[in-house]
């Protein structure tokens, strides 16, 4: 099987560049920080702040998430409901930032993300997988774009769904998930040494995910 792995910061569009690669490619897209997002909803659910001062394992105990492709996109479960929108607000961002840095959370995940590995060809996002998740990946690619580019992106994709959020708020959201996504003992946000730097500043959605598809195609072939 063929794997593909997309790092990089929130919101420097590896979820719809992978999504569009994907397509073009017939591979199966994984967007592994929905998964965690998913577990960040439950523990928002039940109350608890990104300090989760809880009994991390207990809760996990009470989780279960799915991934099914729905008309060839991937819809996220929690215990049975489909939360693939509402693990899009900014909240869910700031929790999954907070769950992923445990690790009972990132053993919990892990081998799902494995399995998808060995039994298709994905094309799979995330923070660390090329580092850890897929260390023997096919390609990897570390996605990036500027801060201003990706609050720009965000705060645009938010508005368009209805939400009433502020650029500023966004901006330092994205900021501090850099931060505490590259500065976490566990699997920090950092490029794989055998990664492609990919930078998606300036161009536009089909820009970035037709110089990706060049870009696999030259390096499979």
């Amino acid at each position: 099987m063929i794997s593909i792995a997309l790092d990089g910061p929130a919101g420097a569009g590896k979820s719809t560049v992978a999504k569009g690669a994907a397509k073009a490619l017939g591979f199966i897209y994984v967007d592994t920080g929905a998964l965690y997002r998913t577990v960040g909803l439950k523990f928002l659910r039940e109350g608890y702040d990104t300090k989760l001062n809880c009994d991390i394992d207990s809760v996990l105990k009470t989780i279960e998430v799915d991934i099914k492709f729905i008309d060839g996109a991937q819809h996220v479960f929690l215990n049975g409901e489909d939360v693939s929108e509402e693990i899009r607000t900014p909240e869910a961002s700031m929790m999954a930032s907070a769950v992923s840095a445990k690790p009972p959370v990132r053993a919990f995940l892990l081998e799902m993300q494995r399995k998808l590995a060995r039994e298709n060809n994905v094309l799979m996002d995330g923070r660390d997988i090329g580092t850890v998740v897929l260390p023997d990946a096919t390609l990897k690619f570390f996605v990036t774009a500027s801060v201003e580019e990706r609050a720009t992106r965000r705060y645009k994709e938010l508005k368009e769904k209805g939400m009433d959020v502020s650029y500023d708020d966004i901006y330092k959201d994205i900021e501090t998930r850099d931060y505490n996504d590259s500065q976490r003992d566990i699997a920090p946000l950092k490029p794989a040494e055998d990664s492609i730097m990919f930078d998606t500043t300036g161009n536009t959605l089909q820009e970035s995910i037709d110089k990706l598809i060049t870009i696999i195609k030259e390096r499979l072939n």
